[in-house]
């Protein structure tokens, strides 16, 4: 409000309160200067939306994403993905260990080319292939080449 007082219209600010029966409650505020006809500043306007559950739906979601994360980096069986074109988008603390290489380090590369021994590398890229068909594969065994 103090912005657009000066003249700077603030869009889109989230504003967290206490109610009097001491219930949090969000605001999503807009404030606009307000001017008279000479053009100088005489107040704001401001309008208010009342988007308290979608915020705690928001960080229900989020805190339930955090922990899911939490759950995948701290498993004690290797967890790794891949996106459409094969490359790396998951890869867990217990992936790290076993191959020597970092999340950082496998990100964004391509699991097959890079990860998985010269010998395996046709039959994986089989089996990936028809996972990101629809079509899964259970206890399929693979061989990654480790850094060291």
């Amino acid at each position: 409000m103090n912005k657009a007082l000066t003249g700077v219209e603030t869009s889109n600010y989230e504003l967290e309160f206490e109610t009097k029966s001491k219930e949090t409650r969000y605001l999503l505020v807009n404030a606009t200067t307000r001017r008279d006809a000479a053009n100088n500043i005489v107040g704001v306007v401001g309008v208010a939306q009342d988007v308290t559950e979608a915020t705690k739906h928001d960080r229900s979601v989020a805190a339930a994403a955090h922990e899911l994360r939490q759950l995948v980096d701290t498993a004690n069986a290797p967890i790794f993905g891949i996106d459409v074109h094969g490359n790396v988008n998951e890869w867990n603390n217990k992936t790290a260990e076993i191959t020597g290489f970092s999340k950082v380090e496998a990100m964004d590369k391509p699991l097959v080319k890079t990860f998985i021994v010269d010998k395996l590398r046709q039959s994986v890229h089989v089996v990936l292939d028809e996972a990101l068909k629809g079509l899964e594969t259970s206890n399929y065994e693979l061989e990654f080449r480790t850094k060291t």
